[in-house]
């Protein structure tokens, strides 16, 4: 698994992206907002366990893209493989706030949190699956 830093997307070599804990750090500031509420700590409580849950997942999870694949590591154990030959299409939803990746492979359509620098995940996706990207409507 090489590790590359450079702006720009090499789809000939792998690249690791690096955690970005900004999604469960928002989740969890928008659990404590909820604090004032008459039905306190319960929303607050069950918001902060997600956080918690997708911080550890941050941590735990390497997103790696090969010239061939996608590929999840949890601890270093690969998780699952997806293949870009049998990706349809691709999406970044929500790409301002820490958002959402959709991809649909021939077998079944996939939601992942972005739990990685999403600018670097989107540079590295269009130069190895630009031509299916699907962009979101513009107004």
């Amino acid at each position: 698994m090489a590790k590359t830093t450079s702006p720009t997307s090499n789809p000939k070599t792998s690249i690791t992206l690096d955690p970005n804990p900004r999604l469960p750090l928002i989740i969890l500031i928008f659990g404590l907002t909820l604090l004032p509420l008459p039905l306190h700590p319960w929303p607050s409580v069950l918001i902060g366990l997600l956080s918690i849950l997708l911080l550890i997942q941050t941590f735990a999870l390497r997103l790696e893209l090969t010239p061939e694949d996608l590929v999840v590591w949890q601890f270093g154990k690969e998780l699952r493989r997806f293949p870009f030959k049998d990706w349809l299409a691709w999406r970044l939803l929500l790409p301002k706030l820490p958002g959402i990746l959709y991809f649909r492979e021939v077998k079944s359509p996939h939601l992942l949190p972005i739990l990685f620098d999403p600018h670097r995940l989107e540079i590295e996706l269009k130069g190895r699956v630009g031509s299916l990207e699907k962009p979101g409507k513009q107004s």
